[in-house]
C-alpha cells in the first residue's frame, strides 16, 4: 500500500480530529471545523498520492467538509456510525483521538467493500434540509397534541393557566410553517427536471405519496448511492432474517433492528394505503391473509414489493401499470 494516505476524520461541532496513516506511520492533527482550516489542511495533500479520507455520518457537522472536499480529487467514505461500532469489537473507552484512529484503520481493512462518497446535487441538498425541518416540526406538533389530551387530566388546573389556547396557536403555527416547508419542496422538485422525472415515475405506485416519495429520493440521492432494490429494503428494515443455530435455537423469521426508522415508518403508511385501495397489492394482501398468513408479515412483505415497484418504474422509466399483461 505504498503511496496510499488514509484519514480518519472525527467531527464534532467545533474541531476536526484527524488521524494520518501513512505506510506503519500515524500522524494527529485537530483543526477547527470550518471551510478555509479543512482547505488549508488539504491543500498539503500532493495529488501523486493516494488519498482516502473518511469519516462517520453525523448529520450538519459534515457541511463544512461536504462543501469542501467536493471541490478536490480525494476519495472520501461517509461511514455509517452503526456500521463502525458494531465492527470495532470489544472495546474500553473512547475519546476523539482514538476514534479518528479507528476510522482511518477501519478504512484501510475495509477499502475494497467500502463505496465511495459522492457529493450530491445542490437541489439534492436542499431537499435534505427541508425535510431535516419538516420532520422537525412533526414531532414538535405531535407533541404538542399529546399534551392537548393530557390536559383532560388536569381540566381545572389547565384552564385556568390558559394552556389550551397556548398549545392550539402553536400547533396551528407549526401546521402553517409545515405546509409552507412541503410547498417549497415542491416547489424545488419541479424546478429541477431529473428530480421531476423520477417523482412522476415513484409517485404513479399503489401507496407512494408525496412524503414517501420525497424520502426515497433524498435517502438514495435520486437513487445513485443505492441503486439495488434489495439494498433499500434491507436498509428500510423491512427484509427477515433467519435466527438459527444448529438445533437448539430455532427462531422465527424476522426483521431487523438495524434500520432507518423514518423510512419504514412512511413506508408502512404507504403499504396501509396501498392496500386499501383497487389494486394488485390489495389483492395479494387479501389472497395471502385469507390462505391464514399474519397480517402484519403480509403488510411488511407490500412494504417489500413497493420498493421492488419503485425501482422497477426508475430502472424501466415507465409509470407503474397496475394490469400489466405480458403478452
Amino acid at each position: 500500500m505504498e503511496n496510499q494516505i488514509f484519514i480518519g476524520i472525527d467531527i464534532s461541532k467545533k474541531t476536526l480530529d484527524i488521524c494520518i496513516l501513512e505506510e506503519d506511520e500515524k500522524q494527529y492533527a485537530s483543526i477547527e471545523n470550518k471551510k478555509k482550516e479543512i482547505n488549508k489542511f488539504l491543500n498539503t495533500f500532493s495529488d501523486e498520492r493516494e488519498v482516502y479520507i473518511s469519516m462517520e455520518n453525523t448529520g450538519r457537522y459534515n457541511w463544512p467538509l461536504y462543501t469542501t472536499l467536493s471541490s478536490f480529487e480525494h476519495c472520501v467514505f461517509v461511514i455509517p456510525p452503526l456500521h463502525l461500532k458494531k465492527s470495532l469489537g470489544l472495546i474500553r473507552g473512547k475519546n476523539d483521538k482514538v476514534d479518528a484512529e479507528r476510522i482511518a484503520v477501519f478504512t484501510k481493512k475495509n477499502l475494497r467493500d467500502l463505496r465511495p462518497w459522492k457529493a450530491p446535487s445542490q437541489n439534492l441538498q436542499k431537499l435534505k434540509v427541508l425535510l431535516a425541518e419538516r420532520s422537525l416540526r412533526m414531532k414538535m406538533k405531535s407533541q404538542l397534541l399529546s399534551n392537548q389530551k393530557e390536559y383532560e387530566l388536569i381540566a381545572q388546573v389547565a384552564k385556568e393557566c390558559g394552556l389550551a389556547p397556548l398549545n392550539q396557536r402553536m400547533v396551528k403555527s407549526l401546521k402553517a410553517q409545515i405546509e409552507k416547508i412541503e410547498e417549497r419542496i415542491e416547489n424545488l422538485i419541479s424546478s429541477d427536471e431529473s428530480l421531476l422525472n423520477t417523482s412522476e415515475l415513484i409517485r404513479s405506485v399503489p401507496g407512494v405519496g408525496k412524503v414517501l416519495c420525497w424520502m426515497m429520493i433524498a435517502k438514495t440521492n435520486n437513487f445513485i448511492s443505492i441503486t439495488d432494490p434489495r439494498k433499500m429494503a434491507c436498509f428500510a428494515g423491512v427484509v427477515p432474517f433467519q435466527f438459527r443455530s444448529g438445533t437448539s435455537v430455532i427462531r422465527k423469521d424476522r426483521v431487523s433492528l438495524f434500520a432507518d426508522k423514518s423510512l419504514k415508518k412512511h413506508l408502512h403508511l404507504g403499504a396501509m394505503s396501498a392496500i386499501r385501495l383497487n389494486n394488485d397489492l390489495r389483492k395479494y394482501y387479501l389472497r395471502k391473509t385469507e390462505e391464514g398468513k399474519n397480517k402484519m408479515s403480509v403488510l411488511n412483505a407490500v412494504r417489500n414489493k413497493i420498493i421492488h415497484r419503485v425501482y422497477a418504474v426508475i430502472k424501466n422509466q415507465r409509470q407503474y401499470q397496475n394490469h400489466l399483461i405480458l403478452s
